[in-house]
C-alpha cells in the first residue's frame, strides 16, 4: 500500500505481450518441465490483472509464464534446489554456464557417467556451475525431456533417442539472464511468501497437479513429492490470501478433488497439450482448470 501506480507493473495489452512492450526480449523455458505452462500462454496471459507490484511465482518449474510476462519485479521459489541452482547461475555467470555446456556430448555413454554423478560422494564438492551445466545437459538430452528423482533424490531418468538435441541454446539463455536480473530467486516451499505478500502484489501458484486417474499421479519433481494434504494445505493458504485481498490466479487438472478444493474461487476450464508422458497415448489434449480470486 502507499505506493504511486507509476511503481506498479501494468496488465498486459494485449494476451502474450509483455507489459513493457518494447523494453522485452524473445525468452522462453531453457528446460523442459513436466507441468510446463507454454501450451496455455495465452489463456494464462489473458488473466493477468491489471496493477501490481511484485509478482510471485512460487512453483517455478521452467517458468514459461515467468520469461513471457517478463514484470519488473518478482520473486520466484521452487522446491527443487537442482533447478533453482540453475536459475541462479544463469542469472550470475551465464556465458560460463554456455562454455561448460559446450563441453557436453550426446553419447549414451557419457550421459549415464553424468546422469550418476549425484549417486557419488564427491557431487557434494561440485561448483553451482557444474550441477547447472549437468541439470541444463541431462534434461536435453534425457527420454522425453523429462525431469525426475526418485525417493532419494537422484535424477533416474533414461537416455533420450535423439537426430542432434540442442544442448546449448546460447541465444536463450542470455535472454534468460536478461529477464533474470529483475527476478528474486529463492529454494524453498511455497509457504514461505504468505508473510511478505501485500495487496499490491499478484501471485501465480502452478503446483503439481491432482491426479486425473490412478495412474496419472507425477510429482517426481523433488524426493519430497506432493501428496493430499499438500494440496489441501495451498487451498487454505489462498483463503488466508483472499481475506488480506492478496491477488492470485492458480492452474490445476480439472479432477473434482482440485474443483472441490476451490470452489470459494472463480473457477474456469480450459483446454491444454499434454506434452509430458511416456506413453505416447496419452499425450494430447486435457482439461485443466484456472481458478482466480478476482
Amino acid at each position: 500500500m502507499g505506493r504511486s501506480r507509476s511503481d506498479i507493473s501494468p496488465c498486459l495489452p494485449l494476451p502474450g505481450q509483455c507489459p513493457s512492450a518494447g523494453n522485452c526480449v524473445l525468452c522462453r523455458p531453457f528446460v523442459k518441465w513436466a507441468g510446463g505452462k507454454s501450451q496455455l500462454l495465452e489463456e494464462l496471459l489473458g488473466r493477468i490483472p491489471r496493477g501490481f507490484v511484485t509478482y510471485y511465482e512460487p512453483f517455478l518449474g521452467g517458468g514459461a509464464l515467468l520469461f513471457a510476462l517478463q514484470p519488473k519485479k518478482a520473486v520466484a521459489l521452487d522446491i527443487n534446489a537442482e533447478l533453482i541452482n540453475a536459475y541462479w547461475v544463469i542469472k550470475e555467470d551465464v556465458e560460463a554456464l554456455i562454455r561448460s555446456l559446450r563441453r557436453h556430448v550426446y553419447k549414451k555413454e557419457y550421459y549415464y557417467k553424468i546422469r550418476e554423478a549425484d549417486r557419488r560422494a564427491e557431487y557434494k564438492d561440485w561448483t553451482p556451475l557444474e550441477r547447472a551445466s549437468r541439470l541444463i545437459y541431462l534434461n536435453k538430452t534425457c527420454y522425453n525431456g523429462l525431469y525426475r528423482v526418485n525417493a532419494k533424490g537422484f535424477f533416474n531418468v533414461p537416455f533420450g533417442r535423439y537426430v542432434n538435441p540442442t544442448i546449448v541454446d546460447a541465444a536463450n539463455l542470455r535472454a534468460c539472464h536478461a529477464v533474470l536480473q529483475q527476478v528474486d530467486i529463492r529454494q524453498g516451499s511455497f509457504e514461505q511468501i504468505e508473510d511478505e505478500v501485500t495487496g499490491d502484489d499478484f501471485i501465480y501458484f502452478d503446483p503439481p497437479y491432482v491426479p486425473i486417474s490412478s495412474t496419472a499421479y507425477f510429482t517426481g519433481y523433488s524426493s519430497q513429492g506432493f501428496d493430499l494434504k499438500m494440496h489441501e494445505r495451498l487451498a487454505a493458504l489462498c483463503r488466508r490470501l483472499d481475506k488480506r485481498s492478496v491477488r492470485f490466479m492458480l492452474s490445476n487438472s480439472a479432477a473434482p478433488l482440485a474443483k472441490d478444493l476451490y470452489r470459494k474461487f472463480r473457477i474456469e476450464t480450459v483446454t491444454a497439450a499434454r506434452a509430458l508422458n511416456s506413453k505416447g497415448t496419452r499425450r494430447g489434449k486435457i482439461e485443466e482448470v484456472i481458478v482466480r480470486n478476482y
